[in-house]
């Protein structure tokens, strides 16, 4: 695994346990020589670990819309910074970007993303890793709406397990590189 996209808050949220964290996943990453890719802000959790990777000398890719870097969130330091038209073309280029993905607490931004690439792969567009790094049972909330969806036929069961879940962000990336997803709709010949 030689990168991995990190979805998190532009806010820092209100338990300082998510910065802590997110400065764990950071030293990591660059312990493992994986590449961050995210969505290029400075601000907020995302800003922090941009951050903490640089200092720990690892690269950093950044990909953000025009309209968001006009505002001057946009980070000024990172190893690369795509900047892009829209929403779509951002999270369709860190998927292209990164061998796997985490989120990390955030808004609904950050829900949004990695429901969507969880959902990509349940359709077959890649076969990367999903996994939510659930500090302090941040996503217990999520993990037991999604179970209830595949306990009433909306999510296989296949697909539900296949969402990693860790609060310890050395195991989750563990698990992510771990991870060997094989699965392919009937519908792809």
């Amino acid at each position: 695994m030689k990168s991995i996209a990190v979805f998190c808050g532009s806010n820092f949220g209100q338990n300082p346990d998510y910065l802590k964290i997110a400065k764990v996943l950071a030293s990591e990453l660059v312990h493992r020589d994986i590449t961050l890719v995210y969505g290029g802000g400075a601000v907020g959790l995302m800003g922090a670990i941009a951050d903490e990777v640089l200092h720990f000398g690892g690269d950093v890719i950044g990909v953000l819309p025009e309209k968001l870097a006009g505002v001057e969130i946009g980070h000024k330091g990172l190893t690369e910074l795509h900047i892009v038209k829209t929403m779509h073309e951002r999270k369709a280029l860190m998927a292209e970007l990164s061998d796997g993905f985490i989120a990390m607490p955030g808004g609904i931004g950050t829900l949004e993303e990695i429901i969507e690439v969880f959902t990509w792969n349940q359709l077959g567009f890649h076969q990367k890793p999903c996994g939510l790094l659930n500090i302090n049972g941040f996503y217990d909330k999520l993990i037991s709406f999604l179970s209830d969806l595949s306990e009433n036929g909306f999510l296989s069961y296949y697909h539900f397990k296949t969402l990693l879940v860790n609060e310890n962000p050395a195991s989750l990336v563990d698990e992510l590189a771990a991870q060997k997803l094989t699965y392919q709709p009937k519908w792809i010949k």
